[in-house]
């Protein structure tokens, strides 16, 4: 295990023995806990920030089973997400393109793990991963939603996978 020191002086930071210029606060500060709903008496987990801040997504088991959530950080609030999260199965391990239209999540939905991607304006997911035969995991999107990456068994062993994918 590798242990690191955090010394903070009047003078300024330092790291181990690397000087962290212009360092005018604290290096420890406690993390806030977000009100409005966001938090539940479940596990509250894989939380990743839309490219421009103004949404947080999540998964939680809140309902009994595992579900996306997304948190508009500006109002403080939880927005609808109609048609993503299905019964009888779960949504796990989120991301958000820039804007925060698109969601890629993992899925259960057909009885394996699938990537689907839910687009906020459609109310709808596409599943992306119909021809994968192994298990995936760990999807990303970029900026704009045209591309998604992840993880994939099919070949014995994981590997990374991207497709392109249209976008309206």
């Amino acid at each position: 295990m590798t242990t690191i020191k955090i010394i903070a002086i009047k003078l300024g930071c330092y790291l181990g023995l690397a000087v962290i210029s212009g360092c005018n606060s604290a290096l420890l500060t406690q993390p806030e806990i977000i009100p409005g709903g966001i938090n539940s008496n479940s596990a509250e987990e894989y939380p990743v920030y839309s490219g421009n801040g103004r949404y947080l997504a999540f998964a939680s088991d809140r309902w009994g089973q595992r579900d996306i959530f997304l948190y508009d950080l500006e109002k403080r609030q939880l927005v609808s997400l109609p048609n993503l999260n299905r019964r009888n199965s779960s949504q796990d391990q989120p991301a958000l393109s820039a804007d925060g239209r698109y969601i890629v999540y993992v899925s259960t939905e057909r009885g394996k793990t699938d990537i689907l991607v839910y687009d906020r304006q459609k109310q709808k997911s596409e599943l992306l991963t119909a021809n994968i035969k192994g298990s995936v995991q760990h999807p990303t999107i970029n900026g704009d939603g045209s591309q998604v990456a992840f993880q994939t068994s099919e070949l014995g062993q994981w590997k990374i996978v991207s497709t392109k994918r249209s976008i309206e």
